[in-house]
């Protein structure tokens, strides 16, 4: 088959399709015959050589695809061959085809086509796990969402809204508050032009930028307020106010997503077909698709994802 493989560390044009090794499918693999996969964030830092696959992963990257079940290993009986599905991984996504453990893979969504469906399963999962299971959010609460416009931003605005929410999203100019405005955020905040601390109470954030932000996004907690980093983007090491934080009796979760175990992910996958499909299916919530690029042209994907200037995801389609 052919796949993505990154030459060496480096910038968009490391990324090469090329001749690979088919993956070999265990007794519990799902192997899917891959329709589009999801340009996300962690794979431009592995591009970079800063974030490897977890071990036993494909090292190519791509951490989400949308396919066709081709076949399936002795032990699996959820799926079966001609399945239309959506997996999460650890890597490997910028393939032809991938061998996933049974427990990171779902049913398309009702009414979501094939293609689209590959920009889910990475935004729903990080999402509900995190905004839901460890933040807590409920109806009526106030969550803040850094970088309202990326492929998180704009899920966690739609399924925040469509549960209940109060929703505040940070962006990084007029038009993509406009855009973030139409699918349901509350308020927005350019942060070119203001601090966020200045103008929200969250009782809820979901933080991408770790460092840079860590002093504002603990001013801006409500009391009982939960503060959720799942990305480094504005740095690792910042100094914590915990005076701040006590007086607030408030909580900071860091995780990570993709270095989980397959059963770890099956129990966040389970709880998403479970709790977010079905508002997917009604269309309360839709994936936001910025482009599709052919998957061979992955270095063109990547280079838009680096501008900055899209809103949603972008989408590497067979």
């Amino acid at each position: 088959m052919r796949a993505i493989e990154i030459a060496e560390p480096g910038g968009p044009e490391v990324l090469e399709w090329r001749e690979v090794p088919e993956p070999r499918v265990e007794p519990g693999d799902v192997l899917i015959d891959v329709a589009a996969s999801a340009v996300n964030r962690a794979d431009v830092i592995q591009r970079q050589g800063f974030y490897d696959p977890p071990p036993g992963a494909p090292p190519y990257p791509g951490l989400e695809v949308s396919g066709v079940v081709a076949e399936v290993g002795s032990d699996v009986e959820h799926f079966k061959p001609g399945d239309e599905v959506c997996a999460l991984l650890g890597g490997g996504g910028y393939a032809e085809r991938v061998a996933v453990p049974w427990q990171q893979v779902m049913p398309v969504p009702d009414g979501v086509p094939l293609v689209e469906a590959a920009g889910l399963p990475e935004v729903a999962c990080t999402v509900w796990s995190n905004v839901f299971m460890v933040g807590r959010l409920r109806r009526g609460e106030t969550l803040l969402v850094h970088g309202g416009a990326s492929g998180i931003g704009t899920f966690a605005v739609q399924l925040a809204k469509a549960l209940g929410s109060y929703v505040v999203a940070t962006v990084g100019s007029a038009a993509k508050g406009e855009r973030v405005r139409e699918l349901g955020a509350d308020e927005v905040v350019n942060y070119r032009e203001e601090d966020f601390a200045d103008k929200v109470q969250a009782d809820v954030i979901l933080d991408i930028m770790g460092a840079k932000y860590l002093a504002g996004n603990v001013r801006a907690l409500r009391t009982g307020g939960r503060l959720v980093i799942i990305g480094l983007q504005g740095g690792r090491k910042a100094e914590l106010d915990l005076g701040t934080l006590l007086a607030k009796r408030a909580a900071v979760h860091g995780t990570t997503l993709r270095s989980r175990s397959a059963d770890e992910k099956g129990a966040i996958v389970r709880s998403v077909v479970e709790n977010v499909w079905p508002l997917v299916g009604a269309g309360a919530v839709r994936p936001v698709v910025h482009a599709e690029v052919p998957m061979r042209d992955a270095a063109q994907a990547h280079r838009m994802l680096d501008s900055g200037e899209h809103v949603g995801k972008i989408l590497l389609v067979r």
